[in-house]
């Protein structure tokens, strides 16, 4: 493969280069959420129980923390740009599998592939952070995670719209014709990113243990960023059951729609990427885990209102964005030369609490129904916010200021 830019001086984060990496970023996350409003016709269509089918969304998930955990560290060892586009080729194979699938154990399989390759964002995210400025670099991450979480919300609104008129199946198809035109726009304006790791893949693998080990914040962000994410993953993937049922019986369609909701909450991601630069992130997040919480409170209280949904969905969102830009704003000002296996570790955990909390809600469901969905997210927003405050003290402003002060001047 031929790099249309050659390689040089580091490149500089463009106007251009952050909103490709922006859209690119939202369009391939959104790969990973167009099955959960389509669960009930997937169910459906395999005649399997609606927990069965929860499962579809679930293994993407953990797909996803596999993909991150074993192919998101090759942007510290490869070329940035050359691992993106192969990557894509993988992407497009997993989504035809999942169009095609016989049954429902092919789609789960396909569903898994899906998610460990659709971790191209996670390698943009790092990038926005390595070529912004040091002063602007919460602003810059926060900025590609608008698009990134917009790519999630706006997923289902999509899928559930073409699930309900085309089929669920049309959806992958769809999918799969956009991440190539999206390759093909990558080749020729992405720009080349260098690798600064000197070693094998065994001992970048070996090095994620590491900073695990020697990097308390890391692992303060990572699990409290699980516990907020299983709320994430429980309440969207029961949402389309709770929609199907009396008294809503609405559609596919209509549990999309709710990503338009939340939508207007991630263009708030810059902002708090903003608010990162300059204040104290451990005041920002008990504020943005407590609105977890507390929409989980109004899911539990106007669980026959669409309008208690919807206010309910607009505090989900928003307070999951702030927090995850809250924590990938501190985790990249650890070490600069391993930010993507910074992310890696982060991000793993962060998907397998998502995939913890979206199995323990569909069987909550199964069981209890829209009450002990509930019970679940209240369990795991109150973890993640004592998690917090017990485990936080030590990270204090000082703290904080010296690591922005040591990575200015690497």
């Amino acid at each position: 493969m031929t790099d249309p830019h050659t390689p040089g001086a580091e490149p500089q984060l463009t106007r251009t280069t952050l909103w490709l990496m922006t859209i690119a970023s939202g369009m391939v996350v959104a790969n990973i959420y167009y099955n959960q409003p389509l669960l009930v016709k997937i169910a459906e269509t395999y005649q399997v129980p609606e927990a069965q089918a929860g499962w579809v969304a679930m293994l993407t998930q953990v797909g996803y923390a596999i993909g991150l955990l074993f192919i998101i560290p090759l942007g510290d060892m490869l070329r940035r740009k050359r691992l993106i586009l192969f990557d894509f080729l993988l992407i497009i194979l997993s989504l035809l599998l999942a169009a095609f699938s016989p049954n429902i154990y092919t789609l789960m399989v396909a569903s898994l592939l899906i998610g460990a390759t659709s971790v191209v964002p996670q390698l943009f995210v790092p990038m926005a952070a390595h070529l912004a400025r040091p002063e602007a670099r919460g602003k810059a991450v926060g900025t590609v995670m608008s698009g990134l979480l917009i790519g999630i919300l706006c997923s289902r609104t999509l899928s559930g719209f073409v699930g309900e008129h085309l089929g669920w199946r049309a959806m992958f198809v769809i999918a799969a014709g956009l991440m190539l035109v999206l390759w093909v726009v990558l080749y020729y304006l992405l720009p080349e990113v260098h690798p600064q790791f000197k070693g094998n893949y065994k001992s970048l693998m070996k090095s994620l243990v590491h900073l695990f080990r020697t990097e308390p914040k890391l692992r303060l962000a990572s699990f409290r960023g699980a516990l907020s994410f299983a709320c994430f993953g429980g309440f969207w993937t029961t949402l389309v059951f709770l929609l199907e049922a009396p008294p809503f019986n609405a559609g596919s369609d209509v549990a999309g729609a709710f990503g338009l909701v939340g939508a207007g909450g991630a263009v708030m991601a810059s902002v708090m990427g903003r608010l990162s630069d300059k204040f104290d992130t451990r005041n920002i997040l008990i504020a943005t885990i407590g609105m977890i919480t507390l929409s989980y409170i109004i899911f539990g209280v106007f669980s026959t209102s669409l309008i208690g949904l919807v206010l309910g969905v607009i505090l989900l969102d928003l307070g999951l964005q702030a927090s995850h830009i809250a924590n990938q704003t501190l985790i990249f000002s650890l070490q600069p030369q391993a930010r993507n296996r910074l992310n890696t570790v982060y991000m793993f955990i962060y998907f397998m609490g998502g995939a913890t909390g979206t199995i323990i809600a569909s069987q909550a469901w199964q069981v209890w129904r829209w009450n002990g969905v509930v019970l679940v997210g209240l369990v795991f927003s109150s973890l993640a916010l004592l998690v917090h405050i017990l485990f936080s003290k030590k990270n204090s402003p000082a703290i904080i200021t010296l690591n922005a002060e040591k990575t200015t001047v690497e």
